[in-house]
């Protein structure tokens, strides 16, 4: 196709749109059918001109609000610069980042990859090597103890143990090496482990499994079993950290400290994919030249964004405002008296109000009304905005949840 025979997309209206990408993408996704052509803060347009509260934040990528613009300055100074040198020389903008990383969240190092799954499928390989390397355990013999619910991406190892079956069943042969227990069930965690048991990971809250928060003092006991049986605990905190629930990691709720985490999505600002593994020197060391790599993860271009989408978060106490407009949300959800509410849980501007019939409607009517948000395990509608969203507005997704909801 020459440029003069390129379709005019600019100009086309939705529905032509929509089928263009119905007839030509992979049908893998089943999105709301809202045609998104700009955004800032918290809101989003259509091509209608029409406004729309953004309630899903890309699920946390958009913590620090849409274009914000110390990000977009970061993005396109650097973009002017340099975007790509790969790992095979050094560049400018990642020590910077490392250290800005390192300090806000208190471990020793890092490592840079681009999505969430990577960070994840990176932490396996870090603790099954610790494992090896530090424990003696017999080669091809280690264990990851994971949780029933999670969700930690759709790689081939990564659904291998997902609780879902449309994640897993076929795309086997599924890669062995994992042992699953009970979300939140301390006493199920101690008796999973055996000698060949090298780490356990968790989100500390499951958010595509519903929004759903352990009990009090779990990520504790899991903190413990780890430390009496000498195991690594991983934490995927892609969705929970950097901000979504008050905390700059979600683990700091129970004052835990995790040995590896996985950070992603509010990383990159919204505008670039980063992602990044951390842990202390201890566990970290045990990668070599050749262990890992990826041609784009610690790139200048993604480097100078992460580092502007810390700053930002630190600079503007985004995390600050995420537990108080969180606390407020919680109490404002739980006055609503529906017969359609089974329950509403979250922490910080995380939130799932989970229901007594399927979520799919109600986030189609809410649509309507201006509201966007997602259902997430079938019937649980998932709130969860740009942590820059104003008071007012909250209240306003509010009253839309009440009147979808006949309170």
């Amino acid at each position: 196709m020459t440029p003069s025979t390129l379709p005019t997309l600019h100009a086309a209206r939705p529905h032509d749109l929509i089928a263009l990408e119905d007839r030509l993408g992979a049908h893998n996704y089943r999105p709301l059918d809202v045609m998104i052509e700009r955004a800032e803060g918290a809101w989003v347009w259509d091509t209608a001109g029409r406004r729309y509260l953004d309630a899903l934040s890309a699920y946390s990528a958009v913590n620090q609000g849409h274009r914000h613009p110390r990000i977009l300055a970061a993005l396109t100074e650097q973009a002017g610069r340099v975007t790509l040198t790969s790992r095979a020389f050094r560049n400018d903008q990642l020590g910077a980042f490392y250290e800005v990383l390192t300090r806000l969240t208190g471990f020793e190092a890092v490592l840079p990859m681009n999505t969430g799954a990577e960070a994840v499928e990176t932490a396996i390989k870090l603790a099954r090597k610790w494992g090896y390397e530090r424990r003696g355990l017999a080669p091809q013999t280690a264990e990851i103890i994971v949780m029933d619910g999670n969700f930690h991406g759709r790689t081939t190892t990564l659904v291998s143990f997902s609780s879902e079956g449309q994640y897993r069943d076929l795309f086997g042969p599924l890669t062995p090496g994992f042992r699953t227990v009970p979300y939140g069930n301390a006493a199920a965690l101690e008796a999973a482990v055996t000698p060949r048991t090298v780490a356990v990971l968790l989100e500390p809250v499951q958010g595509e499994a519903g929004v759903v928060v352990p009990p009090d003092g779990f990520l504790r006991a899991v903190r413990a079993c780890c430390d009496r049986h000498g195991l690594l605990m991983l934490a995927d905190e892609i969705q929970t950290g950097l901000g979504r629930t008050g905390r700059w990691l979600a683990c700091d709720h129970e004052g835990v400290r995790p040995d590896v985490v996985t950070l992603g999505k509010a990383l990159g600002g919204g505008v670039y994919p980063v992602s990044a593994v951390l842990a202390d020197r201890a566990v970290m060391d045990v990668f070599r030249p050749g262990d890992h790599g990826s041609t784009f993860g610690g790139n200048p271009l993604a480097a100078a964004v992460g580092r502007a989408s810390l700053e930002v978060l630190a600079d503007e106490r985004l995390i600050e405002r995420a537990e108080v407009l969180g606390r407020r949300l919680l109490a404002r959800l739980r006055d609503l008296r529906s017969p359609l509410i089974r329950e509403v849980r979250g922490r910080g501007l995380l939130v799932g109000v989970e229901l007594t019939v399927p979520a799919r409607p109600y986030c189609e009517q809410l649509q309507t009304l201006g509201l966007l948000c997602k259902e997430t395990h079938g019937t649980v509608i998932r709130l969860a905005p740009p942590l820059v969203v104003d008071e007012a507005d909250l209240d306003w997704a509010v009253a839309c949840l009440a009147q979808v909801l006949h309170v």
